[in-house]
């Protein structure tokens, strides 16, 4: 049964989609690269730990790296091949990050994780974490520890909303691996304790929604076509009703939310016994000559990414790593595909802002379009003179950086850039 869901927000903003380029491109399996750079930071947390050394020969499916803390993952080879390298390299957003080097010698040859010989809530929570899967809508936080919560909960939804523009690879998992995505979930409600499964998807997908509404045991939510409408609070609300208040987490209300792509590596791990090592990405964007969904494996650069859709047409000019809302953009097409990579974007100049930021001219029309009532030219005011504290007092950590404000913003100040770095420097003094 499909149900209509009302949005959460007044607020929030009604942006093209831009979801044709590639919305009925089937995903297509790029093949495996000569040379993978995988990193050890996959997600939320801390980074794995290397477990081989150079000169090591690995399987595909292979055990790479073994998470170190509860928030953390363990991290797979995405090819066969020799270990030539484990060394530290500066990554797209200017970290430094330790990352095993593999040369593939294309033997395809695999390595499976032990079959479960019974499927209990432990065994399933267990096969989750041993396969080294993290939230793969964005965050990247285990999910495991997201199916452990510490009170129990009445519901899962699964988040099929895919609000950010251009992006369509959850769509096309939806239509393409529905009975896949229904099984993972199951096993996640089941490590929950749970039988009410709801999956959040928005009305500008009819296609997902008709194919979900026929199954047994999952009822559907057709979300309004409106940015952001998949934050996890908002689908809470529009699935539920319930708010979750501030500094507070989802199992607070009884609910635990997982990706629709998230809900797939759940089915994999547990019934195919294949770890995490590889994802769906968009590539897509008028600066792409030949837009595509495709299978990549974890470690493929993103250059040989977009090289495989026929490369960048003259107008690219802009390279951006996930949405052009919530991604970031990128210096040159010099990075590595993570777990947690959704897609990448070629905007060109017709499709990009290139405009110098002029002083806030108090129109307040952030304010109006952040879907978390905050005040965005406040917290830009608190950052640019340092004064983070007050930035926090305005509830700068609760944020989604989904780029409303910024968007929206006539002055075009840099408003996300101020208040992720407003939640840097706070963060960084409650570790100290």
């Amino acid at each position: 049964m499909a149900k209509k869901g009302k949005t959460i927000f007044q607020p929030g903003i009604k942006i093209p989609d831009m979801k044709y380029l590639t919305e009925d491109h089937a995903i297509e399996k790029m093949p495996p690269p000569k040379t993978v750079y995988i990193s050890m930071s996959q997600g939320a947390g801390a980074p794995a730990k290397p477990i081989v050394k150079v000169g090591d020969r690995v399987r595909k499916g292979q055990k790479i790296a073994e998470a170190q803390g509860l928030i953390s993952s363990n991290v797979y080879s995405s090819v066969a091949g020799t270990v030539a390298g484990i060394q530290d390299i500066v990554n797209a957003m200017n970290t430094t990050v330790t990352f095993v080097i593999i040369e593939n010698d294309f033997s395809e040859e695999e390595e499976f994780l032990p079959p479960i010989e019974n499927l209990t809530r432990e065994t399933i929570i267990e096969r989750i974490r041993e396969a080294g899967i993290v939230g793969l809508g964005g965050a990247g936080f285990p999910t495991a520890v997201k199916l452990s919560p510490p009170k129990p909960v009445e519901m899962l939804i699964l988040n099929g909303a895919e609000c950010e523009p251009y992006l369509t690879c959850d769509y096309r998992l939806m239509i393409e691996k529905s009975e896949e995505i229904a099984k993972g979930a199951r096993y996640m409600a089941k490590a929950l304790g749970v039988d009410k499964i709801k999956i959040g998807i928005e009305e500008n997908k009819p296609k997902a929604i008709e194919i979900f509404r026929k199954m047994d045991g999952i009822e559907v939510v057709s979300l309004k076509k409106k940015y952001p409408q998949g934050s996890e609070k908002g689908l809470i609300y529009v699935c539920t009703k319930r708010k979750v208040p501030a500094c507070k987490m989802p199992f607070d209300v009884g609910v635990v939310v997982q990706n629709v792509a998230t809900a797939y590596a759940v089915y994999e791990a547990i019934e195919k016994d294949i770890p995490l090592y590889q994802r769906v990405l968009t590539i897509t964007g008028k600066g792409v000559n030949n837009p595509k969904n495709l299978w990549i494996r974890i470690g493929t650069k993103t250059d040989e990414i977009i090289e495989f859709c026929s490369g960048l047409n003259k107008d690219g000019i802009k390279i951006i790593r996930g949405g052009p809302m919530m991604g970031k953009a990128m210096y040159q097409a010099d990075g590595y595909a993570k777990k947690t990579d959704a897609g990448v974007v070629v905007l060109t100049q017709a499709e990009t802002n290139t405009s110098k930021q002029s002083n806030c001219i108090n129109c307040g029309r952030c304010a109006k379009a952040c879907p978390m009532h905050l005040m965005p030219m406040k917290i830009d005011d608190y950052a640019l003179t340092e004064r983070y504290e007050m930035a926090g007092k305005f509830g700068v950590m609760l944020c989604l950086e989904c780029g409303c404000c910024s968007f929206v913003c006539p002055a075009k100040r840099s408003l996300v850039q101020s208040i992720v770095l407003c939640k840097q420097k706070l963060r960084a003094k409650e570790r100290r």
